[in-house]
């Protein structure tokens, strides 16, 4: 290794962290990559997410390497990684499009006409409700109790939200969590309507253009 080589290494922001903080940021950057954010709020990621505070800098500059920014909420003790190209982002089927929409109106409503304070809870009947309500003419897409604890799993994972299965479906109670608001980065509610509008209109022209026997492909839908 040559001279210009030993000066790079030297100067590297790994070789000014400690063993014990380097651990830290590995551990930070697996969870941003698995989970899309840290919930200090958390027990369990409390003392994770203190840590990502005071080393703001480290974070944000290793986060940028994957092509992901980093939003901090200290007053929710959040940090949250939201991809800035295509290599992170989901691929959702309709019906789970459908269902992420529809909790977003839900958190929106919530807060800005009944000013609650997150996380928003509701159950999965009133979900399934506002799901035909808002998607009526997308009826065949609504997902069975089966596929919504999927649906749901896969939010939980992304701590979009949160809830605990229940004997009686329709009884779980689901918690959003203002993450969903950057994973839809809606700016307002007329926006998230020209959305589902969108959604409406593709499905209506593809019924208008449907042969008679055409088999239902909600498996094959993505959005």
């Amino acid at each position: 290794m040559n001279d210009h080589e030993n000066s790079i290494n030297s100067n590297s922001l790994l070789s000014r962290l400690q063993p014990q903080d380097r651990e830290r940021l590995g551990e930070a950057l697996r969870r941003l990559l698995a989970n899309g954010s840290i919930l200090g709020l958390e027990p369990a990621q409390t003392d994770l997410y203190h840590w990502c505070h005071q080393n703001r800098p480290w974070l944000d500059e290793f986060a940028a390497l994957l092509d992901l920014k980093l939003y901090w909420e200290h007053q929710d003790r959040t940090v949250q990684a939201v991809p800035q190209g295509a290599a992170f982002l989901l691929r959702l089927k309709l019906d789970a499009t459908l269902v992420l929409l529809t909790l977003w109106y839900e958190f929106d409503t919530a807060i800005r006409d009944r000013g609650e304070t997150p996380p928003v809870r509701l159950t999965a009947q009133q979900l399934n409700d506002s799901l035909v309500a808002k998607f009526e003419p997308l009826k065949k897409f609504q997902p069975s109790p089966t596929r919504l604890r999927e649906i749901l799993s896969l939010a939980q994972r992304k701590n979009l939200l949160r809830f605990t299965p229940e004997a009686a479906p329709e009884r779980m109670v689901i918690e959003i969590f203002p993450t969903l608001k950057r994973v839809i980065p809606f700016q307002s509610i007329e926006e998230w309507n020209k959305n589902a509008e969108r959604y409406l209109a593709a499905v209506k022209e593809a019924d208008e253009n449907a042969a008679p026997m055409a088999e239902d492909d909600n498996d094959k839908e993505e959005a």
